[in-house]
């Protein structure tokens, strides 16, 4: 499974991952990206991926290089991230914040609840 997506929020776009980022999937989503002209100031999110092959290497490798920062709220992500050395976004901004964060209410429940 594989999903691409490109968010374009107030302060920026946000180009979100899930699934597998292998073989053809990962230069779909290069075609994505390359669509129309790269945007400036692009976010990935990894939050979602959950295997990046050698081909998703070089695409990430190769978004990192255009500029683009990456967001991993996970181990495997940011282990992804440290492995290709890759820029992660260290402070997100209150746009991005409301997306990826859950606000108490919201937060799913412990299972001793």
């Amino acid at each position: 499974m594989f999903r691409a997506e490109i968010h374009w929020l107030a302060n920026g776009p946000t180009l979100k991952l899930e699934g597998r980022v292998i073989g053809a999937w990962a230069e779909q989503a290069r075609s994505l990206v390359t669509e129309d002209v790269v945007p400036k100031g692009l976010i990935v999110d990894l939050s979602d991926v959950s295997y990046v092959d050698v081909v998703g290497e070089d695409l990430l490798n190769w978004l990192g290089s255009i500029g683009a920062k990456f967001l991993a709220t996970n181990v495997y992500s940011a282990g992804v991230c440290e492995r290709l050395n890759l820029p992660v976004v260290d402070r997100l901004s209150p746009v991005h914040k409301n997306k990826f964060e859950y606000t108490n209410q919201e937060a799913p429940g412990t299972p001793f609840e």
